[in-house]
């Protein structure tokens, strides 16, 4: 009976772990793939949002990415130092600092663009099996 109690600390038991050792092993994969674009992780995902939505302000990015600012101001300078990004304070409000995706930005997509397709093969799930877990990571997250 006292072993029964403890059954929800093991490891195998909890779905956190596996969340995390996905990601942390999908982060890996990607890594050869980015490092032709001299990007990290963090850096790709946020020209994603850049290469979509190409002007937004930095609250509105850490939402998208569910980061804070603390962990975007360095990805942003970084991404601002390569010529990717520029960072402006908004006229309307001072306190609001606008992303605008530059030229060199949306040149780098042109060499991104055949990264997913990449890492799908690295992934070994079928197209219903991917959206299933699309539907129910995202449920997670929403959750939050």
């Amino acid at each position: 009976m006292e072993t029964q109690k403890y059954d929800c600390l093991k490891l195998e038991n909890q779905l956190c772990f596996p969340l995390y050792a996905c990601s942390k092993e999908i982060v890996r994969r990607y890594k050869p793939f980015l490092d032709e674009l001299d990007l990290t992780y963090t850096q790709y995902i946020t020209m994603m949002v850049m290469w979509e939505k190409k002007e937004m302000n930095v609250k509105e990015l850490g939402s998208c990415l569910y980061l804070d600012s603390g962990t975007l101001t360095p990805v942003l300078k970084k991404l601002e130092s390569k010529g990717y990004i520029a960072r402006a304070r908004s006229k309307f409000d001072e306190r609001n600092l606008v992303l605008t995706i530059t030229e060199e930005g949306e040149k780098l997509k042109d060499r991104a663009v055949e990264i997913p397709a990449k890492m799908g093969q690295c992934v070994h799930l079928k197209p219903d099996e991917a959206t299933q877990l699309y539907q129910l990571l995202y449920k997670i997250l929403g959750n939050f």
